[in-house]
């Protein structure tokens, strides 16, 4: 199996790119003001975890604690509780990508030696 690379093992890598990785996570983020981050931040966990709880209990139902056959496994409930579980995650991963004004990114900020003493 071979690559796009030069030596025809790993990914072509295009030279005239510059971009540091931070700057290619930094471009992600998403600045707003703190009050749509505050807003942002609760209803998205809030969204997130309650779309999960449910999908876990749809999934529990459909395969009858785990303990139902495979003939008796409701698939239609078990793919909606897998989907909502997904949604839940994808949700939560998204909201990440939120911040306030002003707000920096602790992995950005460099090494400081603790003042614990």
């Amino acid at each position: 199996m071979t690559g796009d690379g030069p030596d025809g093992v790993g990914p072509a890598v295009d030279a005239d790119s510059d971009a540091a990785p931070e700057d290619d996570a930094r471009a992600r983020d998403v600045v707003v003001p703190l009050r749509v981050y505050k807003a942002v931040t609760v209803f998205s966990t809030l969204f997130a975890v309650l779309t999960v709880v449910v999908g876990f209990v749809l999934l529990d139902s459909a395969t009858d604690r785990a303990r139902a056959p495979l003939s008796e496994i409701d698939p239609v409930l078990a793919l909606v509780g897998l989907g909502l579980i997904a949604a839940g995650a994808i949700t939560y991963a998204y909201s990440t990508r939120f911040r306030a004004e002003g707000m920096g990114n602790a992995k950005d900020d460099a090494d400081e030696p603790s003042d614990d003493g």
